[in-house]
């Protein structure tokens, strides 16, 4: 149980950890971000790393490298554009800081990301997100609606969740292919397995796109399937996934048994309404569906 004085030192650094997200191409310097806490400039260094675990220099420099690296993973941006937009003046100095923090280099990390080895040096990133980014997620947020039936197209991801981004990154491929755009047409995930408490070679996670087309028989497993229409409670997600399963934790731990409602026999799914890293992380939208009888 946080004390409000506590909460108050929380709710300083979520602010400057929000500023961070939204400037990541600008000046952060110790200057700034003390400013934005609201604390002395000659202790916040301190403060911040007592607090969160990692140095101010550290914490910027992986939270920039994060969106540098889903860029190069799942956008088009050149390594240059990349290297401007992470504050680096020249992509030369980018790319070797890039490759003594992530271990590849940025058109290694292109062509063939080494996620198992990524996912553990942005581990510390996302507890110290974890532990201070969400504010309390209340049952009372969570909403009733009518879904439509909705005929989607499925790349079925099998296996470890440290290897999704291989699947997403096939199937983004596969999207533009049939431009399947995400301004045109919605963008879902159909959840089976919690990650936590799946064997990682069980775990089951669908990428899916919202279209009416016959999907026609290819090499990337790409596959038609339905997300059946009926009522669903929905609780909006703000922020990174780092914080998502509090969410899924809020519908199914406080929100359900409050409710006097059932589930349907179909497994929990999201709709991906603004996507990392095309706005700052605290800004991803995502829209969880639980579905009710």
């Amino acid at each position: 149980m946080k004390t409000p004085a506590i909460e108050d030192y929380c709710a300083k650094l979520r602010g400057v950890f929000r500023y961070i997200d939204s400037h990541l191409q600008d000046d952060l310097s110790v200057d700034t971000l003390s400013e934005i806490a609201g604390f002395s400039k000659f202790h916040f260094h301190r403060q911040f790393t007592a607090m969160v675990g990692m140095a101010v220099y550290k914490y910027v420099q992986l939270a920039r490298f994060k969106r540098a690296s889903y860029k190069l993973a799942f956008r088009n941006d050149t390594i240059g554009e990349i290297a401007m937009d992470s504050g680096y003046e020249a992509p030369e100095a980018f790319c070797r800081a890039f490759k003594q923090r992530i271990g590849q280099t940025p058109s290694e990390f292109r062509t063939s990301p080494q996620w198992k080895s990524w996912q553990e040096i942005f581990d510390r990133l996302s507890n110290a997100r974890m532990n201070f980014m969400n504010a309390n997620i209340l049952a009372e947020q969570v909403k009733l609606v009518e879904m439509p039936t909705t005929r989607v197209a499925v790349l079925e991801h099998r296996g470890a969740p440290v290897l999704l981004g291989d699947s997403i990154r096939t199937f983004i491929a596969w999207r533009k292919s049939m431009g399947l755009s995400p301004s045109k047409c919605a963008t879902f995930n159909i959840m089976y397995d919690d990650p936590f408490n799946t064997e990682p070679e069980d775990f089951r996670f669908d990428l899916a796109v919202a279209t009416d087309r016959i999907i026609a028989p290819n090499e990337l497993g790409v596959i038609s399937k339905v997300i059946p229409g009926g009522r669903c409670a929905v609780l909006r997600h703000i922020g990174s996934d780092d914080s998502f399963g509090r969410s899924v934790t809020c519908l199914y731990g406080e929100w359900l048994p409050q409710s006097g409602e059932e589930v349907r026999d179909f497994p929990l799914y999201c709709q991906r309404v603004a996507f990392f890293p095309d706005v700052p992380e605290n800004e991803a939208i995502t829209d969880i569906f639980l579905p009710i009888i």
